[in-house]
């Protein structure tokens, strides 16, 4: 297995796991409670020829992130709290070498949305990644009118170094996308550590 992985961590109500098989039907009840919240900012596969097509079940998904996840190309995470099954965070396009580079996608369900549990989730996350996983700077990028996921990298007072125009097919075309990053220097004692101090 890669550096970091598999993990379980725990911080306070909130638990970050492997997601796995036996996640199926609350994930999908979640996903299917939450489909007009998440359709805006889910990326999507443009129309045309295209390779890499989203999986067609939900097992095939697991499949393909436990294939990226044992080739260190992934971490992906089930969020719980207090036990329930509320979302996911997945550490994506991990480069090893001399880079030691990954992006944060992130998403929750909207009935738990806005007590604060991302910021944390995403933090205990980076926190791994700079540790156990040994990466060196950690992205995320999001749409410009995504207020609560701007709200989450503002929360941990992570830098904005760009904007891409035409990033991601998202919703049915291409969005531009705003990109935050932190590196391990930025935080020595750990992002959770300042999230909690702030």
């Amino acid at each position: 297995m890669a550096p970091g992985w598999p993990a379980r961590l725990t911080h306070g109500a909130i638990t970050l796991r492997p997601l796995t098989n036996r996640d199926r039907s609350a994930w999908r009840e979640v996903r299917e409670r939450n489909a007009d919240w998440l359709r805006h900012w889910e990326a999507t596969v443009p129309p045309g020829p295209v390779t890499g097509a989203r999986p067609s079940s939900y097992r095939a998904l697991v499949r393909r992130l436990r294939t990226l996840a044992r080739d260190g190309q992934a971490m992906p995470f089930a969020i719980e709290v207090e036990g329930r099954f509320v979302g996911q965070v997945t550490v994506n396009n991990i480069v090893h070498g001399s880079a030691q580079f990954g992006s944060i996608g992130y998403w929750i369900d909207q009935a738990v949305a806005g007590r604060g549990l991302m910021p944390q989730a995403v933090a205990m996350v980076i926190d791994h990644c700079f540790s156990a996983a040994g990466l060196h700077r950690i992205e995320i990028c999001i749409r410009p009118e995504n207020t609560n996921s701007l709200r989450v990298v503002e929360k941990l007072e992570m830098h904005e170094v760009g904007y891409a125009p035409r990033f991601l097919h998202i919703d049915g075309d291409w969005r531009d996308h705003r990109i935050y990053a932190v590196t391990v220097e930025d935080v020595p004692h750990g992002l959770l550590t300042r999230l909690s101090a702030g």
